[in-house]
């Protein structure tokens, strides 16, 4: 089995991001953008076109026995009249053993395309910028990787093999015509520019009508998405009707444009129709005028035969362009994506395991549209092994904070530093190997348990256990059927809230990183639960620094320093018990806690 070639272009080495081009506007320039996917398979091309051009030569070969057919066939010195199925079935089984032949080759051609490109789409969105996922949708996304390259490519490749099918044939035929009757031909040949120019609209019109149609389903997807994800919210505020109103307007305006390509389309076949019918009818008034002229009735029947089988290659070249244009429009998406998508750049310092010394350095971090500063010259030292936990209002820049370390976001200014070295210049694999985080979105694969718990390292069933016994969930996977081998389903759904959060903590503690960042860790864990978890996490931040965005006091009283956070800025810095004696921010947020308020 021949192995993809490397991608074009690398999904780990994408073109140097920069502004992103128009797209090209001719059919041939946007050919163009789809042979890098498919150039490793070039020798099935060839298999395509030889069977094609083999298959090609027997179209001729029905109206050429016309001839002898119509002039001797019926005469007292006929030829074997077993000449003629015997003829008709060698010319069959040829074409059909081409078309066969072409077929399977054809096949290899757009799955080897599919996987080529999927690749390509997937390792892009692997190292893309995280800006990606702030401007696309989780279901456009994968809608391109899964749906749209498998039927674009299969139409793309169809209409391709298609088109050099009925272009040879059309050759053959053409070919045919001028041996039998050149001046004839010629008369046919002063069409062809009225072919070319509706060709040519067509597929303006069309790609413009699909590219927008893609646009379009897009929108659709994107909003049916939100209504499945947030089907309880909508029923729950009755917004049943606003919501199907939504969705009608998507729906009409994609039919809009659906009925608009389907007229455009449609328009071609009979206008096709009546150039040929136009030739046609010259054919025999010249033909008729020609008769005394030594053209004999065979040679009559065969030169229309012949007109006649034209007529069907030329209708298929003509809708060719539709099929042609749709299927672009639907993957330039996808190379615009892997072609112009930026992707994350990084440095190469890798010292290995880190000491865990963090510095935030004048950081002003801004999210794209917002009306200020979601960090403003934030500053905060922390040292190997201590525990800083992170208090504030909602909105005042923790989990932004937090966010900085693994390069998840770019500050606008200053720098973000990890042991003397500013993340930028950290490799990122090397960088991101030194973060475990829990965070309150909590992410499961349809994986087994063992598998979600280690994630991306090798599993070590005696380390999956031992994590699993930390984060308080042995009791659970002592009831499972197949213990860690088990397969939590979708997002982990089949667990409880507690528990899925308590598998979280469980690959925290697996990865054994220097540095922890617990992002509302122990949300959703009852007070027995907490207490086993929190037990397990402090044996685990030993030696290692931690950063706790937590509303729970018994997390922020253990920790060495609390650092208190508004509207981006470090309000307050120091011990529990030092910012209660201040009667501050915390005092305050702290005294509203315990209250059962909205505090810390």
């Amino acid at each position: 089995m021949q192995s993809a070639p490397p991608l074009v272009p690398d999904a780990q080495g994408a073109p140097a991001a920069g502004p992103v081009q128009a797209p090209p506007e001719g059919l041939v320039q946007r050919l163009r953008r789809f042979i890098p996917y498919v150039q490793h398979v070039r020798r099935y091309w060839v298999v395509v076109v030889v069977a094609t051009v083999v298959g090609a030569t027997t179209e001729p070969a029905v109206p050429a026995l016309m001839k002898p057919l119509l002039d001797h066939g019926f005469s007292a010195s006929a030829f074997n009249p077993w000449l003629v199925p015997a003829a008709l079935m060698l010319l069959f089984a040829i074409r059909g053993m081409a078309g066969f032949i072409a077929d399977i080759a054809l096949a290899k051609i757009a799955n080897e395309a599919m996987f080529t490109l999927r690749r390509a789409l997937f390792g892009r969105l692997l190292d893309a910028r995280l800006d990606l996922f702030r401007s696309e949708s989780a279901s456009s996304l994968s809608n391109s990787i899964v749906h749209e390259i498998q039927n674009a490519i299969i139409m793309l490749v169809n209409a391709l093999t298609g088109l050099v099918k009925d272009s040879l044939a059309m050759v053959g035929l053409l070919a045919y015509l001028m041996y039998i009757n050149w001046r004839l031909t010629l008369i046919v040949g002063f069409l062809a520019p009225a072919v070319a120019w509706i060709m040519r609209t067509a597929s303006r019109r069309l790609h413009r009508l699909a590219k927008s149609s893609q646009a379009a389903t897009v929108e659709l997807a994107y909003a049916v998405e939100e209504n499945v994800l947030a089907n309880r919210m909508v029923r729950l505020h009755g917004a049943e009707r606003a919501q199907a109103t939504r969705i009608e307007v998507l729906n009409l305006a994609l039919r809009r444009l659906a009925m608009k390509s389907s007229v455009a389309q449609a328009a071609i076949t009979p206008l096709m129709h009546m150039i040929a019918a136009a030739a046609l009818s010259l054919v025999i008034v010249i033909a008729l005028l020609q008769a005394d002229r030594g053209m004999t009735v065979g040679t009559f029947a065969s030169f229309v035969t012949a007109l006649l089988m034209l007529i069907a290659p030329v209708k298929r070249l003509s809708q060719a362009t539709s099929p042609m244009t749709r299927a672009l429009a639907v993957l330039e998406r996808s190379f615009d994506l892997v072609e112009h998508t930026p992707a994350e750049q990084g440095g190469n310092h890798d010292p290995g395991r880190a000491r865990g010394h963090i510095a935030f350095r004048d950081v002003t971090v801004r999210y794209p549209g917002g009306s200020g500063n979601a960090l403003e010259r934030f500053s905060l030292e922390i040292e190997p092994g201590e525990t800083v936990a992170l208090v504030g209002p909602s909105g005042s820049g923790k989990t932004t904070l937090v966010n900085l370390l693994p390069r998840f976001l770019e500050p606008v200014s200053g720098a973000v530093v990890l042991d003397g070295q500013d993340v930028r210049a950290w490799s990122l694999p090397a960088l991101r190997r030194q973060f475990a985080m829990v965070s309150q979105e909590v992410v499961m694969f349809n994986d087994s348990l063992a598998n979600n718990v280690a994630l991306g390292a090798e599993i070590d069933r005696e380390r999956v256990l031992r994590a699993l016994e930390a984060a308080n969930l042995s009791d659970m996977v002592a009831t499972l059927p197949q213990g860690i081998d088990t397969w939590v389903g979708h997002n982990a759904t089949a667990l409880s809230g507690g528990q899925r959060q308590r598998l979280a903590i469980a690959r925290a503690l697996y990865k054994d990183a220097p540095v922890l960042i617990l992002d509302e860790a122990t949300s959703a864990l009852d007070n027995e639960s907490e207490r086993l978890v929190q037990d397990a996490l402090r044996r685990l931040m030993a030696g290692r620094t931690s950063l706790v965005i937590a509303h729970r006091l018994s997390t922020i009283e253990h920790a060495d320093r609390v650092a208190v956070l508004d509207r981006g800025s470090l309000l307050e810095l120091g011990t529990h018990a030092e910012l209660i004696a201040r009667g501050g921010l915390y005092a305050r947020l702290h005294a509203l806690s315990r209250s059962g308020g909205p505090g810390l």
